[in-house]
């Protein structure tokens, strides 16, 4: 009721202009068309991965799915053609309506490990582990403020790190050195991370020591598990805070932040 229960999408807007950086396409992408209020979407959704909880947004895309919409979608270069795979998950018998069958104007296309530009946005991808394909994490600037997303990181498949919870490694230094903002999988408590080492996320703690070993100014715990309640990751959070090195927040469903503040 408080954090929410969509999954993975975050919307990026210049000032005064509407979105149209999106990294990821979960169902929480339906609620980019409420704040677009009645326009298209006209710009491109960069998914860090293609499981289904950073899917499954595209196909209810409201805003997206109009003949005046232009809609880039972009996926890690996998050595398969990114139609092919969009439409493993998205055409029948699994799904009745296929990428190419809505409307406006989509394009799908893949992305690979480097600095681009997009959108007006400056962006970074860089490969980041995470089981079951390849998986991107995103430095994004608009030459302002600067943005690190890693929403699914399974860094203990590197090795286990200072702390048993995964390697402080390059990519992952790269992405999230001095940033205004970084957004991480935190999936996992320290007691729980035992029994789900091998599931392909996240600790809590991880995130919050490579907030504090890159000197990111604020950190968002990202990619909640399912079965916690409100009441529990707000604890969670409130034990951070004390000891934390940096400012540290669980993510919320609708929140709004500008990194020029």
């Amino acid at each position: 009721m408080r954090y929410g229960g969509n999954t993975s999408c975050i919307a990026l807007a210049q000032k005064d202009k509407p979105p149209k950086l999106v990294l990821d396409g979960g169902t929480g992408l339906r609620n980019l068309t409420t704040v677009l209020d009645g326009r298209p979407f006209r710009g491109t959704i960069l998914l860090g991965h293609l499981h289904w909880d950073h899917t499954h947004g595209l196909p209810f895309f409201s805003a997206g799915d109009r003949p005046d919409s232009r809609v880039r979608v972009l996926l890690p270069a996998q050595g398969v053609r990114p139609e092919e795979l969009m439409a493993r998950f998205m055409s029948p018998p699994h799904f009745p309506v296929q990428v190419n069958e809505l409307r406006g104007d989509w394009r799908v296309g893949e992305l690979e490990e480097g600095d681009h530009t997009i959108e007006e946005f400056q962006v970074t991808a860089l490969e980041i582990p995470h089981k079951g394909g390849r998986t991107f994490g995103f430095r994004v600037s608009d030459g302002v403020s600067t943005l690190a997303y890693l929403s699914d990181h399974h860094p203990i498949q590197l090795g286990p790190g200072p702390n048993g919870h995964g390697e402080y490694h390059e990519a992952a230094y790269a992405l999230c050195e001095e940033v205004d903002l970084m957004v991480h999988d935190a999936q996992y408590t320290v007691a729980e991370f035992p029994a789900r080492a091998d599931f392909g996320h996240s600790t809590i703690d991880y995130a919050v020591g490579l907030a504090e070993a890159c000197s990111a100014k604020r950190l968002l715990l990202f990619h909640h598990d399912p079965g916690r309640t409100d009441d529990e990751l707000s604890r969670i959070v409130e034990g951070l805070a004390p000891g934390a090195a940096v400012d540290v927040e669980a993510a919320t469903e609708g929140r709004v932040l500008d990194l020029g503040d």
